[in-house]
């Protein structure tokens, strides 16, 4: 029997391909899970007693939870990284790191085949395609729900004509649950105009209206080290805390629409409480802290590195030439970012830093100069006016 490793999260899709790709196409199925902090050790427990259910020859759980921020996720804080400015971009992200272990893991064991639960609608299946032909390319790569065309319906009666017994009303939602986020897609987002229901979420509201709470975020060179004056060992702590805070309140719900990598618009839900605040509080964090041609060109970079990481081009050398500029920019964005959560929303009240550059000594906005004189400003605008009221004079018919 040829050996293939499946690309494993204990979903519908996932779930047909275990026993398909065994049943019916006779490979000797290694299932694997890359934890990119969607999974606890509970989780992890049930995953693999359902995959050895469901006829794997074995099953392997990889923890890159802190490597995925490290190599990924810590760029995307340090970029503002919000796709059409609105979506965190939690499963481009997951899926780029995802296909890296899963690729190691199959040139562990020589593999003669690798295969993911991707449709062949999605961005999803081009990110492990991409990543796999790189660094595995002699691997055959096996997409049954993309090669078959088929619908979660479909799927769902082949399992249950196969004796699997799973929460099928859930599954028609499809949930992606990891450390920068969780995405959700069903009917609704098939559609322009319906939004998710409230079950489809995994964050209930358990705040009353007139509920909020006070927190302060703590930033050092970029990164976030601590809560409310508590410190952690590693970043994806401190995110994973302010989880636990803002997830009841529901924070961070929407619906992205964006350009598809094979080139339709597609909708996807998804509710990213700590990814947004922690994005938000460090953007305020900058404005005071870094120069205003550092942000200017950050921004411009930023929008590249997450264009070209949603578009499946993480591996370009190019995304390490921005990440090497993304890191010297952090040098001084350090502070305490005030945060009020609310239900569904958050306020940013302000910060506290060393670096602060809106310091009071050199003038006060709107207010005070301290600085300069009113002459010096009266010479400089005039300086600056001439080259632009030489062309005005110069092309008044235009």
């Amino acid at each position: 029997m040829q050996k293939l490793v499946l690309a494993y999260s204990g979903g519908l899709d996932t779930s047909y391909c275990a026993i398909y790709l065994s049943k019916e196409l006779g490979y000797e199925v290694h299932a694997i899970t890359v934890n990119t902090g969607g999974f606890n050790d509970e989780d992890i427990k049930g995953i693999e007693k359902r995959a050895l259910e469901l006829g794997v020859s074995s099953y392997t759980c990889v923890n890159a939870v802190e490597s995925y921020y490290d190599s990924c996720v810590k760029y995307l804080i340090y970029g503002n990284v919000l796709k059409n400015h609105t979506y965190p971009l939690s499963v481009s992200a997951e899926r780029t790191i995802q296909a890296q272990e899963i690729a190691n893991y199959a040139n562990q064991i020589n593999a003669d085949a690798i295969a993911h639960g991707s449709t062949g609608a999605g961005n999803d299946q081009v990110r492990f395609d991409v990543i796999f032909h790189i660094l595995c390319p002699q691997i055959d790569i096996i997409t049954p729900i993309r090669d078959l065309k088929l619908s979660r319906e479909a799927e769902i009666a082949y399992l249950k004509a196969n004796g699997v017994d799973m929460d099928f009303e859930k599954a028609a939602y499809s949930v992606n649950k990891g450390l920068w986020g969780t995405s959700v897609g069903g009917k609704e987002t098939l559609t322009s105009h319906q939004n998710l229901p409230e079950e489809a979420f995994t964050n209930q509201l358990q705040k009353s209206i007139n509920d909020q709470q006070d927190i302060a975020l703590h930033f050092k060179k970029g990164e976030l080290i601590g809560v409310n004056n508590k410190e952690f060992s590693h970043p994806t702590q401190a995110i994973q805390y302010l989880e636990t805070l803002a997830a009841p309140f529901a924070i961070g719900r929407d619906i992205h629409v964006g350009d598809t990598i094979v080139g339709i618009k597609g909708r996807v839900g998804f509710e990213a409480a700590a990814a947004l605040i922690t994005i938000k509080a460090h953007h305020l964090l900058e404005k005071h802290t870094l120069s205003k041609f550092q942000l200017q060109v950050k921004t411009q970079l930023a929008e590249n590195y997450g264009t070209w990481l949603h578009e499946a081009l993480f591996l370009d050398p190019v995304m390490r030439d921005m990440e090497a500029f993304l890191n010297a920019s952090q040098n001084t964005v350090n502070g305490t970012v005030f945060v009020t959560l609310k239900p569904y929303r958050f306020i940013l009240n302000g910060i506290s830093s060393p670096n602060d550059l809106m310091a009071s000594k050199y003038g006060s906005y709107g207010e005070m100069n301290l600085a300069w004189s009113g002459d010096d400003v009266k010479g400089y605008s005039k300086i600056v006016s001439n080259s632009l009221k030489i062309y005005h004079q110069i092309n008044q018919s235009y």
